[in-house]
């Protein structure tokens, strides 16, 4: 998969950290626990100064001695407490995720207690909470959903430990590229050359946690692999099966779920179809908590009628058709590898899909009862979000092309991604 080059060593700041660091220094005080050195032995800024706008002019492409995030301090930032009192505040609340979260109550209160923070993590998510708030409640929504999920399947003290850990770090890479780029806006407005940006956040999360930390390998491994699927769809290296680790396939259940849970009708028995959709996705021992859960609440309502539905499956069946036809004849016509390969993998995930599409009974007119019709919308609402995903799928895998490569990938592209 082609990803743009990040820096592996943290020797430069930055610039996106660096600004939300800033950022969060207008409300928050963040100052230099050390001094700061350049590689040439030039000191920056001294020990114990309040980190201001001037800091970011005297690192402009400037090597360091010390990455700059273990230079920094958070005095007055996220504590153990303040990770408590956001957990209580969620349980609180009245929403789906609350309800699945209060039987374990007590115990996930207990786990963010003892919960430790190392100055890196401390320093990253007092900037988030401070310069992106709706970034830190997503992090602690995830600490919190692992917890529930790593105790439904028996996980002892250090288990919990490190299923909240890596819930609550799972997104620290984001802050390291454009927020432009961020999750927010990727089932939405980004386009595949953005989306570029966004992939890669895992994998700098991983390095943010092994090289400037000093958490167990485990949480590291398992923030690289959140955006992963058992059956090599995910991203940002497409592992399949025993390549994710079991943490990492915790989490991928775990940042799914939240990301259904943010869209606009965020329901448990959602989520719960976007988990078992498409077979072979996610650990089914995973997603085993929140299907009870789902089954617990409210049943699922149809926004439409019975004949709409309908309508709209004819629809997905002949958009999905119609991508597999055009996947195949583009196939024939293609003069590079990098189009063959992105035309394989989209391949590859519409046979996904369409093992979804089989599995979920919507080819069959039976299945139109009207005590169905809500859960088959919620099918079809899944399936065809995901065809539209398939667009920057197969952009990103193709990189740059010729010009009558990237012309037939461009219209391949905006087929599958209108459903037409």
């Amino acid at each position: 998969m082609n990803m743009p080059a990040q820096s592996a060593s943290f020797t430069s700041a930055n610039p996106h950290a660096l600004a939300t660091i800033l950022e969060a220094s207008e409300t928050r005080s963040i100052i230099a626990s050390r001094d700061i050195f350049d590689v040439s032995g030039t000191k920056l800024w001294a020990r114990d100064q309040p980190v201001s706008q001037a800091l970011q002019r005297k690192l402009l492409d400037r090597q360091l001695r010390h990455p700059l995030e273990s230079c920094l301090y958070a005095e007055d930032g996220v504590t153990s407490r303040a990770l408590v009192q956001a957990v209580e505040a969620l349980i609180e609340r009245d929403s789906p995720l609350a309800a699945l979260l209060r039987p374990c109550a007590d115990r996930l209160v207990h786990g963010a207690t003892h919960l430790p923070l190392h100055s890196v993590a401390q320093l990253l998510l007092t900037a988030g909470q401070a310069a992106r708030a709706e970034s830190f409640d997503h992090a602690v929504q995830a600490m919190a959903l692992s917890g529930a999920l790593a105790l439904a399947h028996g996980a002892d003290t250090r288990q919990l430990r490190l299923a909240m850990l890596a819930g609550l770090l799972h997104d620290l890479g984001e802050m390291y590229i454009a927020p432009q780029y961020g999750e927010a806006d990727a089932d939405r407005a980004l386009d595949a050359q953005s989306y570029q940006h966004l992939v890669v956040h895992p994998h700098i999360g991983r390095l943010l946690i092994e090289q400037l930390t000093n958490y167990p390998p485990e949480v590291a491994r398992a923030v690289a692999e959140h955006h992963e699927r058992l059956d090599g769809s995910g991203y940002p290296h497409c592992l399949q099966r025993d390549q994710v680790s079991p943490l990492g396939r915790m989490l991928a259940v775990c940042e799914t779920a939240l990301g259904v849970l943010h869209r606009e009708r965020p329901e448990l028995a959602r989520a719960s179809v976007a988990l078992r959709v498409v077979p072979g996705e996610f650990d089914l021992g995973w997603v085993s908590l929140l299907a009870r859960a789902a089954r617990a609440q409210a049943p699922l309502q149809a926004s439409a009628g019975a004949e709409e539905v309908r309508a709209r499956i004819a629809r997905l069946d002949a958009a999905l058709q119609a991508a597999q036809f055009s996947t195949s004849t583009l196939m024939l016509q293609a003069e590079t590898p990098a189009l063959k390969g992105a035309l394989g993998l989209a391949q590859h995930l519409l046979d996904r899909l369409r093992a979804g599409w089989n599995a979920s009974g919507l080819w069959s007119s039976e299945a139109l009862s009207a005590q169905d019709c809500a859960e088959l919308e919620a099918v079809e609402d899944e399936l065809m979000f995901r065809l539209r995903a398939i667009d920057r799928a197969a952009r990103l895998r193709a990189g740059d092309l010729p010009a009558a490569d990237a012309a037939r990938l461009e219209a391949f592209c905006v087929g599958v991604a209108t459903g037409g």
